[in-house]
């Protein structure tokens, strides 16, 4: 019966043993420390990579935002460009009609319904440019300044009589800008040396 005895306290030490692991008796992880490092080395380089990522997209959608903010801008402030370049036409016409209405009511002529009619069509031209200015269209007034392609149009070559050569001399037809973009070029003459 000792014999049974020590078999069953043998079983019962054996089965202590072979109870609940000892936490200090643990088998290591299977990565070492130095694979630990390298997977943390990867894993910083695909956070700085990620990082910056999210920082050129950021700063994309910021230019895609400015970008489409300066086109709204432009849209609100040239989308009146074609009504423009056809009320210059008229302003023209108008123009061209008080021209003629003060040549017809010089002193000599005593008719005083063409004088009032030159006042009428001088009040609404004056009124027309007052209007053009408050909406950024402004007439260009090239005459005496340089030739400048973006703005006029040469129709025609002058001799220089007092006046530098690639100067403007003389304007045929008005240009316009409207915000400072050119939607009508001034219709020019440009001042040449005169061949002798």
């Amino acid at each position: 019966s000792p014999c049974v005895f020590s078999t069953a306290a043998q079983q019962r030490s054996t089965g202590d043993e072979c109870g609940p692991e000892d936490p200090r008796d643990e088998p290591k992880h299977p990565l070492s420390d130095c694979a630990l490092e390298h997977k943390a080395i990867k894993l910083e380089e695909q956070v700085r990579d990620l990082t910056e990522r999210y920082r050129k997209a950021v700063a994309d959608s910021e230019n895609v935002r400015r970008r489409t903010q300066k086109f709204v801008e432009d849209a609100k402030l040239f989308g009146i460009q074609s009504f423009c370049r056809d009320l210059v036409e008229v302003a023209d016409i108008l123009e061209k009609t008080a021209e003629s209405a003060a040549e017809e009511a010089e002193p000599s002529n005593p008719n005083p319904t063409l004088k009032k009619i030159y006042e009428g069509l001088s009040l609404i031209e004056a009124k027309l440019q007052s209007v053009f200015a408050k909406h950024g269209l402004q007439k260009m007034n090239p005459v005496g300044g340089k030739y400048d392609p973006y703005d006029h149009e040469i129709v025609c070559h002058v001799p220089a009589e007092g006046m530098q050569p690639g100067t403007i001399a003389l304007v045929t037809q008005d240009g316009y800008k409207l915000h400072g973009r050119t939607i009508r070029h001034a219709l020019v003459g440009v001042a040449v040396e005169s061949q002798e």
